[in-house]
């Protein structure tokens, strides 16, 4: 063989060699890819599949604005603490830090599962408790202080329900949306962080004693995954 022959072998096995190891590392790079892409859809799916809901309160996380807002027009206040759709936790975890008996109330068993994790992993699952349970299917009366991140076509239903159930030394406190009919105390914040807060005492005086049985229409399509 010659010298040239020899040359133009060598460079031809170099050439293909170097293609093989481009094609080895592509199909690596792709299946590293591939493979997070579907973890990534196995941990989001149950995060995310409440808005694919026909009617539904998507899961929105609490911006730390709002929670810090939340607790600012909450600071003289103590005891119960509920948040109703509590998502991944944060408001019924950061009112267990600051001394409330909170739980939160959630149809999504994987956000509630998570949520009981973080306040174990803090220390705070004897103040912290999470439930799976639709919201129209619970009594509140217990708690003298209630969050909720709602959308506008629950929330005059939710008035009727809580005055209803709430004692007259309740506080509510809504975020994102402003109740329809109620007159907020005071306001805090602007835009999507704003928060309203309402004192149950006024808001049950204005109640129709007519409408004091009624119980809430069926809203067995709608999911509770605020927060």
């Amino acid at each position: 063989m010659s010298k040239e022959e020899f040359f133009t072998k060598s460079v031809g096995q170099s050439i293909t060699n170097e293609s093989k190891s481009r094609s080895r590392l592509g199909l690596v790079v792709t299946g590293l890819v591939g493979g997070s892409l579907v973890a990534l859809y196995a941990v989001a799916t149950p995060f995310v599949a409440p808005a694919l809901r026909k009617i539904c309160l998507p899961f929105v996380p609490a911006t730390t604005t709002q929670v810090e807002n939340v607790f600012t027009v909450l600071r003289a206040r103590s005891g119960t603490l509920v948040d109703i759709g509590s998502g991944d936790g944060r408001i019924v975890i950061a009112a267990a830090r600051q001394g409330f008996l909170a739980s939160g109330f959630e149809l999504n068993p994987w956000l509630v599962w998570y949520s009981r994790y973080k306040a174990w992993k803090e220390g705070l699952h004897r103040s912290a408790s999470f439930h799976i349970s639709d919201l129209w299917k619970v009594s509140f009366a217990q708690y003298n202080n209630v969050v909720i991140f709602g959308v506008p076509q629950m929330m005059s239903q939710l008035e009727l329900k809580l005055a209803n159930e709430l004692s007259s030394s309740a506080k509510v406190v809504a975020c994102r949306f402003p109740f329809p009919n109620w007159v907020p105390e005071h306001t805090t914040g602007e835009g999507v962080d704003t928060v309203w807060v309402y004192n149950a005492e006024s808001f049950k005086s204005l109640m129709d004693p007519s409408m004091a049985e009624k119980t809430t229409s069926d809203h067995s399509d709608i999911v509770e995954s605020h927060t």
